[in-house]
């Protein structure tokens, strides 16, 4: 039995390779492959944590829908745990990819929550997008046990999350923000440490402001071509290659042209977004009167039934032109 240890690029903890396959990998690929919890199967921890059972790392996976999770399990391998706190034991690193502060406070302080369980020198990286102050708060908890904590919120979407294009905005030490680069680098193409604690969630608000704005203008805009009878395809063409051009331009204008909205990221995501940003204005003082309105937009939407489609359909309230 071959037994080595050695520091992943900081003294953050010590990770051990056990056994002569794991030697050989190590020399091999010269990454070393961890022992990871990723709790939240879901349509983003799936994929997610796809990447990283095909990069080869060890994962013990949990989901509140245990159907999920032997899905999964079905089809990348791993095994299952019973819950987040069995999970997490003897793991290097515990990934989380929740719904909202609830889920997050449970699966990670609640009674089989996976702080009970992870070893001091451990990292927790969390994936979910929640408010700034329950980032904070775990921080906080994780500071007895001595446990490294990266609030680390992505963008991309489900076709992000999939292709391993992600973008991660994160808050927490540069010491924990070290670690845990190396391991997401396995399904994003940014990654960014935006600052201290809570820094990454914040970080997630500021994107969904903006993205809020953009998809307003751009809603507005086409309804004023197709008012206009120009040809939208020709329209598109025309100013994407301008000052106008964005993401949601480029992949979002054809078929919002076409009233097709049964994809992405959906308008209960978003107003649950919003939501958080404007929560945290009224604690750090920002002023959003145009997030706090296309909200409201986003809430006529979810009345007409629309809630899980693609957060493009933010263009259905506005009347077309016939």
């Amino acid at each position: 039995m071959v037994w080595i240890s050695f520091i992943w690029s900081v003294p953050l903890t010590h990770l051990v390779i056990k056994g002569n396959n794991d030697y050989a990998r190590y020399k091999r690929t010269g990454k070393h492959m961890a022992k990871i919890a990723f709790i939240g199967i879901g349509v983003m921890g799936g994929p997610i944590a796809g990447h990283l059972a095909k990069a080869g790392h060890d994962l013990t996976v949990y989901n509140r829908t245990r159907a999920k999770a032997e899905a999964w399990v079905a089809k990348y391998g791993g095994s299952i745990a019973d819950n987040p706190a069995e999970a997490a034991r003897d793991k290097e690193i515990v990934i989380s990819c929740v719904g909202n502060d609830d889920d997050l406070a449970s699966v990670t302080m609640g009674r089989d929550g996976a702080f009970s369980t992870m070893a001091s020198g451990s990292l927790f990286v969390d994936h979910t997008t929640v408010s700034a102050r329950i980032a904070r708060q775990l921080s906080v908890e994780a500071e007895g046990p001595g446990i490294h904590v990266v609030d680390a919120p992505v963008s991309g979407g489900q076709a992000g999350a999939e292709n391993g294009k992600l973008s991660i905005m994160c808050g927490g030490s540069d010491e924990a923000f070290a670690a845990a680069e190396p391991v997401m680098s396995a399904y994003a193409a940014r990654i960014v440490h935006v600052g201290r604690t809570g820094a990454g969630q914040t970080t997630k608000m500021c994107n969904q402001i903006a993205i809020a704005g953009v998809l307003e203008g751009l809603s507005e805009a086409l309804r004023f071509a197709q008012a206009s009878r120009l040809d939208l395809d020709k329209v598109h063409e025309a100013i994407s290659g301008g000052a106008a051009q964005s993401w949601q331009m480029d992949n979002r204008w054809g078929t919002m042209a076409k009233d097709e909205f049964d994809f992405g990221f959906a308008v209960d995501w978003m107003r649950k977004d919003l939501g958080l940003a404007i929560e945290e204005a009224r604690t750090n003082g920002a002023t959003l009167p145009v997030a706090a309105l296309v909200d409201q937009f986003y809430a006529e939407v979810q009345a007409a039934g629309g809630g899980r489609n693609d957060t493009s359909s933010l263009v259905s309230r506005l009347p077309k032109r016939k």
